[in-house]
């Protein structure tokens, strides 16, 4: 069983920045691929960005490219996603998940999920 926190979400104004933070307890953290996604009021729940396991590989959503950074630090068992440039349409709930290799971009392919940090940008 893997338990996913994240943190620091917040209200920024359009233009700002945040860094999300998502960290597990266990020491398998560095078997999974983690990935970041989000959900508007509204919507369905949406890729945002993903790493592997080994930090080797990322991946993100055209609508987040040249903005968004995800990283991984598997000593802190701590997965980061820095979020720059931020627009009103960027608000959501963010949530962090893992699954075993084999990075993705599709929800149902994670198996575990937290419970989701709330970002709101202001105009």
């Amino acid at each position: 069983q893997v338990q996913l926190v994240e943190s620091g979400g917040g209200l920024v104004q359009a233009g700002g920045s945040l860094r999300l933070s998502c960290t597990t307890s266990g020491r398998t953290f560095r078997s999974y691929d983690m990935g970041w996604f989000r959900q508007a009021p509204g919507a369905e729940r949406e890729f945002v960005a993903a790493v592997t396991y080994n930090s080797g590989r990322t991946l993100y959503a055209d609508s987040v490219k040249g903005r968004f950074t995800i990283s991984r630090d598997n000593a802190e068992n701590t997965v980061y996603l820095a979020m720059n440039s931020l627009k009103p349409e960027d608000t959501a709930i963010f949530y962090c998940a893992a699954r075993r290799p084999g990075v993705s971009m599709r929800v149902a392919d994670y198996e575990y999920w937290g419970q989701g940090t709330q970002v709101t940008v202001s105009s």
